[in-house]
């Protein structure tokens, strides 16, 4: 009750008016037209979607080495190169026989330039929160072959085929990878000129449009949500009928995982790994192999979708990465940091940590997991341990024994892991909201009134966060309007306040709010009649406004206001007419004049 509207509102992304994709379909419009107002270059297309792709393989004498980088221009530092090397082989002890995929995420180097074309930016724009691209990151999607080769003189072949990239769209690119790692193996290097000329052919990655993506005589077929879509809904995508001989995929989705198989190990403790990610809590999973460890990360940090998990994860992380030192010191208290591990050195390292998760294999169920206790943490001596929950954590909340029985019910009957995995997200996404919403009503009465906004002062600020305040609306206008959980919301709320998360969180809502008094402003001084106004006033003050509205237009555009386009043209328009009335050699001046 109550939950649609308010997630919306959350939702609402700032400098959007246009339809989906709308905007930036047409700037590539106009960038594939023949008008060339904006030339797409070589690699463009490819850049929008990948950064590069490497090919590690092991050296005798060097071990882990990258081999080949794709397109050859691709630019990575040897910082960069290092990681992709031992993020891209699985531990030894992982025993990881025949073909293996998982992911990673590593820190991009400092004072790189941004090799995006600028109008692509504009795509994240349409984005839910928790899919746009943060700048300061790299994925990896890795297809790792191992296989015994007695011509070898390691006895084994050892490759893995990698995909770099700023998106997080995880289901893509490993449907990607399980279609051309296997054919790359046996044919090499022109196999994989033509699969990145493939994908510099492709449309932009533009949210909301259904888009037809070519590789290797495959077409993959799949959407990318926008902030507009209602969350936890997924529009499906139809396998097409295609009368040549190409071979069509529907993806149902580009970025989930399977999030019951993950959670399968420990779900009796969903509710509390949920609390422990909503608060930004240092977690790490302990895994049998990277692709175990690296799902199980990526299921934690969705758990709380529609929120955006703020602080970083790693899917996958070895004794190389370079901020190894960094997130296993003892000198300070654990980072709030997910990291997925399969060394068990990891055990003894990272035994400070206060909250662990041991899993074993991800198998499909076949039988009802037993109820499993939260473990000490110090019992967990070795990565053999049992798995399970390790922390001494207790959770604000009251346990809902409902999804329990629910999901029981269905490994009882058989029920596919994909319908699991829906209600689970279902019940991820209803405490979510609930848990939000109370916050959503309380910094949306922060925006000052629209009477208080007047055309000849600047706008009016936001009012400041208020804890205190907070916590009073959450008697009347609390999560209980939406949830039946009882438990310490209090202590829960109180708790998240001072986590990255709500940090982040915050920062967003504030910005957008901005943006909307920004825009409200604009409106306001375009119903005004300026052109009376400036007939009234001196030639300097008419000038000073002119100056000023061109650089109101100028921040529109910059920082993508939520302006109508009406709007905007009507602005122009009362320029142009106040420019007209001055003098020849004032009309001169600011004609020519820019912006600043």
């Amino acid at each position: 009750r109550g939950a649609g509207s308010a997630m919306s509102l959350r939702e609402r992304s700032p400098g959007r008016v246009a339809e989906d994709g709308e905007d930036a379909a047409g700037a590539l419009a106009e960038a594939d037209g023949s008008d060339g107002c904006l030339s797409l270059l070589p690699w463009d297309r490819f850049s929008a979607w990948l950064h590069c792709v490497c090919v590690v393989g092991f050296d005798l004498e060097l071990g882990q080495a990258v081999e080949v980088i794709y397109p050859p221009h691709s630019k990575l530092t040897d910082k960069e190169k290092t990681n992709i090397c031992y993020l891209s082989f699985p531990d030894s002890n992982s025993g990881c026989l025949g073909d293996t995929q998982f992911c990673f995420r590593f820190r991009r180097s400092p004072g790189r330039k941004v090799s995006f074309c600028c109008f692509l930016d504009q795509l994240d724009r349409d984005l839910p929160v928790y899919l746009k691209k943060d700048p300061a990151y790299y994925y990896g999607y890795v297809y790792f072959r191992q296989v015994r080769d007695k011509s070898l003189k390691r006895g084994y072949f050892q490759k893995s085929l990698v995909l770099i990239s700023k998106l997080p769209y995880i289901h893509l690119f490993r449907t990607m990878l399980k279609q051309i790692a296997p054919e790359y193996f046996e044919k090499s290097e022109a196999f994989l000129e033509a699969v990145c000329s493939d994908v510099d052919r492709w449309p932009p990655p533009i949210p909301g449009k259904i888009l037809h993506l070519p590789v290797m005589g495959t077409i993959m077929k799949l959407r990318i949500p926008t902030y507009r879509d209602k969350p936890g809904t997924t529009p499906i995508v139809q396998n097409m009928h295609q009368a040549d001989a190409q071979i069509s995929m529907a993806l149902p989705t580009v970025h989930e995982v399977d999030l019951f198989r993950c959670f399968c190990p420990v779900f009796f403790h969903i509710q509390m790994l949920w609390e422990l990610v909503l608060l930004g809590e240092p977690l790490v999973v302990m895994a049998p192999s990277p692709s175990e460890s690296s799902e199980t990360v990526l299921a934690l940090v969705s758990c709380i979708s529609p929120l955006k998990y703020c602080s970083d994860f790693r899917p996958y992380f070895t004794i190389h990465d370079s901020e190894f030192k960094e997130y296993t010191t003892r000198t300070q208290a654990p980072p709030s940091v997910i990291l997925g591990v399969t060394n068990p050195f990891f055990a003894k390292t990272l035994q400070h940590w206060p909250h662990i998760i041991r899993i074993g294999d991800l198998k499909l169920p076949g039988e009802v997991p037993k109820q499993v206790k939260v473990k000490k943490l110090k019992n967990l001596k070795t990565l053999d341990s049992k798995p399970g929950v390790y922390t001494s954590y207790k959770p604000y909340l009251n346990k809902d024994e409902e999804i329990v029985k629910q999901l029981q019910k269905g490994v009882q009957q058989k029920r596919p892991t994909e319908a699991q995995s829906v209600i689970l997200r279902r019940y991820f996404l209803e405490l979510t909201e609930s848990f939000i919403i109370p916050l959503e009503r309380y910094v949306a009465s922060l925006m000052p009134l629209q009477k208080c906004i007047s055309p000849w002062k600047s706008p009016p600020q936001l009012r400041q966060f208020s804890q205190d305040d907070f916590m009073k609306t959450l008697e009347k206008a609390g999560p209980q309007l939406t949830s039946g959980l009882k438990g310490d919301w209090i202590g829960l709320y109180r708790h998240f306040l001072k986590s990255p998360n709500f940090d982040g969180w915050f920062r967003s809502r504030q910005k957008e709010m901005t943006q909307k008094l920004e825009a409200l402003h604009l409106e306001a001084l375009c119903n005004e009649n300026l052109v009376f106004w400036s007939q009234k006033h001196t030639e300097v003050e008419t000038v000073d406004l002119v100056l000023k509205l061109k650089n109101k237009l100028l921040q529109a555009d910059r920082e993508h206001l939520p302006v109508k386009t009406d709007t905007l043209k009507k602005l122009q328009t009362h320029i142009s007419d106040i420019i007209l009335a001055l003098p020849d050699d004032l009309q001169d001046i600011l004609l020519k004049t820019g912006t600043t």
